[in-house]
């Protein structure tokens, strides 16, 4: 169910309507100008329900997306021409590309389109007033875009923490709705911070802790288990006066952490920090080796959980009914350096409860490593987001969608 604040798709009639359609299809590639190659197309699959409803219920679509920070400029490296393609492919019906966001080949693509076509706009971050913090700017950006349909959809969950021009003043301009990813994404993050099966267990990882600081504090007294790995765990060790190496960390976040830790142990919160580690001389893919994690040496560096904490970890997961996971274990992207990402990854497929990956560097995570979408209960496709949502901010591309 989605949340009642905001508009579902079947409040408006859709036939023979242009629909302004905003899309989370930043996905990655690798290679360069025209040999370019999608490495993970999930957030371009996860549009799809959306696009199909929409279609199905007599629209044509003008689709807006983003690829990447190009700040204002033009850069053929993100470029959104491969993401048309791939899309072309899955819907096995032709999208027309506009070489630009809002101006001639876009008016002239929307121009010529017909009852059931779809144009897909140039990254609009190719456009300095997208992303600008002049409310006139982003308003002129938007009314341009407006023009452009009769309706307004938002389903790119991945941008709706960003006030930026096709993510609000846009929907604000058009009568407007949420589309199918956003209700389902609302409809978890609903569950794990309103209503969630117990025992809850969330696992953070990644490389900053000053990232995950406020989604931890906004979710210690609603969860049961709290497990922390990747960079972010060797700010929790120092603070607890160990020897990290060369690890990650940040001394000021140090007193910060402290506090977290004080303040799960009087709320009963069991805290899992990895007991073994992998290091390794140097932030690379060779010389691994296994240490206590209250002795790392003082010339190597940790790159991921080890395999006993790994099992401690996977353990704990399987003992819970809902469970949040954002954040890699360790370098994954480094073969010596996955095993603990894998294994809580492989952990949380056998949740018998809802399990949730959050997005971002996790989502990539588990399809680099062999996983398959459908062996989690959610793959989120906006970290970021999903994360202020759970620290319990407002989301600028939800509010504009009441």
């Amino acid at each position: 169910m989605i949340s009642t604040a905001v508009k579902e798709l079947s409040s408006l009639d859709f036939r023979g309507k242009r629909v302004l359609l905003r899309c989370d299809l930043n996905v990655p590639l690798k290679g360069e100008g025209s040999d370019r190659v999608i490495t993970d197309d999930g957030r371009i699959r996860a549009s799809l329900p959306t696009i199909n409803a929409l279609l199905e219920g007599g629209a044509s679509l003008v689709i807006a997306a983003h690829l990447g920070r190009p700040k204002g400029e033009r850069k053929p490296e993100l470029s959104l021409a491969p993401i048309a393609k791939r899309l072309s492919e899955l819907l096995e019906k032709e999208v027309t590309f506009a070489t630009d966001t809002i101006g001639s080949s876009a008016d002239s693509a929307v121009a010529s389109l017909t009852n059931g076509g779809i144009v897909l706009l140039e990254n609009v971050r190719y456009e300095a007033a997208e992303t600008s913090k002049d409310d006139s700017q982003r308003q002129a950006m938007a009314e341009k875009l407006a023009s452009y349909a009769d309706v307004y959809v938002g389903d790119g969950f991945g941008a709706v923490h960003r006030k930026h021009a096709s993510v609000y003043e846009a929907a604000l301009a058009l009568p407007h709705a949420a589309g199918k990813l956003i209700g389902a994404e609302v409809d978890v993050l609903r569950r794990l911070t309103e209503f969630p099966e117990r025992p809850y267990g969330v696992i953070l990882g990644g490389a900053k802790v000053s990232d995950k600081i406020g989604v931890i504090t906004n979710l210690l007294d609603k969860v049961n288990m709290l497990a922390i790995g990747g960079g972010m765990l060797f700010t929790f060790l120092a603070a607890q006066g160990k020897e990290i190496g060369t690890s990650l960390v940040e001394a000021d976040s140090i007193p910060l952490v402290k506090d977290l830790l004080s303040r799960a142990e009087k709320l009963g919160v069991k805290v899992l920090l990895p007991t073994d580690i992998v290091v390794a001389p140097a932030f690379a893919n060779e010389s691994p080796s296994v240490v206590s994690a209250d002795s790392i040496p003082s010339n190597q560096m940790g790159l991921d959980i080890g395999p006993e904490s790994a099992r401690a970890f996977a353990a704990a997961i399987k003992e819970c009914k809902t469970v949040f996971w954002n954040g890699p274990m360790g370098v994954f992207e480094f073969s010596h350096f996955a095993a603990g990402t894998k294994v809580v990854a492989q952990a949380l497929t056998e949740v018998s409860g809802l399990s949730v990956v959050g997005g971002g560097d996790s989502a990539a995570a588990v399809r680099a490593l062999g996983f398959n979408d459908s062996q989690f209960g959610y793959i989120s496709t906006g970290g970021g987001a999903s994360l202020e949502y759970l620290e319990g901010k407002e989301l600028p591309g939800l509010t504009a969608l009441r």
